[in-house]
């Protein structure tokens, strides 16, 4: 990673403070938030290892928190905190001068893809989501009102997570597209799996770019 492109910020909401890292590459896209919780958080290596291959192909990231290490074993299933607070840091990134003119899509990981899909709904100018073994079933009847193009990707090896997604996707309107990687559960550990979840996310972001903001 290139150091003079990458910045930790601090945010200061509902009474704590969220904490991340920001990566900003020359030219960038766009830039991906990763929402993620649950053990899922900004220190995950496989989340990195999307964002690393993000980044290598002119992407901005960011790896943030959205619950407080105390907070997380007590509101990490607070779908509504969770989609607060992205709502939030989308809103904070458009204030930024590095940041504000560039295109935002999101990469949601299990419940944080719940979050990320809601926060779309209320935040329409995200370009595109990518879902990671999400819990779409927790966004409930919000699901017919997404209208940002979505991937979902999913381990063909976990059965439960596959077939909520099955269903699921049937209830989406918008452009779509579920992808299951052969060989792999949940966690992608399998050799080979991560790399392809950071191929399929990519080709998906690119797909969708919009005309960026004019300065």
């Amino acid at each position: 990673m290139d150091v003079t492109n990458y910045t930790e910020i601090s945010l200061p909401i509902d009474h704590v403070r969220l904490v991340g890292e920001l990566y900003i590459p020359p030219r960038a896209k766009a830039l991906i938030v990763f929402s993620q919780n649950c053990g899922n958080n900004r220190f995950s290596v496989r989340n990195r290892q999307v964002a690393k291959y993000l980044q290598n192909r002119n992407f901005g990231t960011l790896l943030f928190d959205l619950l407080t290490p105390e907070e997380d074993t007590k509101k990490r299933m607070d779908i509504d905190l969770l989609t607060k607070r992205l709502i939030e840091v989308t809103e904070y990134l458009e204030t930024l001068s590095t940041t504000k003119h560039i295109p935002i899509g999101y990469f949601g990981v299990s419940i944080g893809a719940a979050s990320a899909i809601k926060a779309s709904i209320k935040h329409p100018e995200v370009f595109g989501i990518v879902a990671k073994g999400g819990r779409l079933d927790l966004v409930g009847n919000d699901l017919a009102k997404v209208n940002v193009p979505i991937l979902l990707i999913v381990g063909a090896l976990n059965e439960n997570t596959l077939r909520l997604n099955q269903v699921t996707f049937q209830e989406l309107n918008c452009d779509k597209k579920l992808e299951v990687v052969p060989g792999a559960y949940n966690s992608f550990k399998e050799l080979g799996a991560m790399e392809k979840v950071s191929e399929l996310s990519t080709n998906w972001f690119k797909n969708y770019l919009p005309i960026q903001k004019a300065v």
